[in-house]
């Protein structure tokens, strides 16, 4: 016999045992070498307690459960800040120099497009003379007992 007709297959592991394979490539040579191909998804979830929760249903409760925005400052208090601020001859920026704001600040809340603050407020408050919070707005402040 010759060596062409000798053939030495040198395998580390059982020729019977399955090959698992991740890319295209390899499982597309499989297919042309005829190969039988079994396919088997594994799933990502380690924690048994979370297999069997319905997925869609939770998804739709969050969706229906939506949080509304948080409540904006009113526009009557805007309307007195900018009064009280052009009463005592300032500017936004002049404001917000004394209540140590940015004048970005001052401006979303003659807006009223800003998020109430109540350690804002009381700077403006104090820094104009006047109420901002609860009512009488708009009101001169007035310090201590009323006699």
């Amino acid at each position: 016999m010759s060596d062409w007709d000798s053939v030495t297959v040198l395998r580390k592991r059982d020729p019977g045992k399955a090959k698992v394979t991740r890319t295209d490539s390899e499982i597309n040579a499989a297919r042309r070498a005829g190969v039988a191909i079994a396919t088997d998804k594994k799933s990502t979830l380690t924690n048994s307690s979370h297999a069997d929760t319905d997925h869609r249903r939770i998804a739709k409760l969050d969706r229906d459960n939506d949080v509304a925005p948080p409540p904006r400052v009113d526009v009557s208090v805007g309307k007195a800040i900018q009064k009280g601020r052009q009463d005592k001859g300032m500017t936004q920026k002049d404001l917000a120099q004394v209540i140590n704001e940015k004048p970005q600040v001052v401006n979303e809340y003659e807006s009223g497009k800003a998020i109430p603050n109540q350690n804002v407020l009381g700077k403006m408050e104090r820094a104009l003379g006047i109420k901002l919070r609860g009512k009488n707005i708009g009101d001169p402040l007035t310090f201590g007992k009323k006699k």
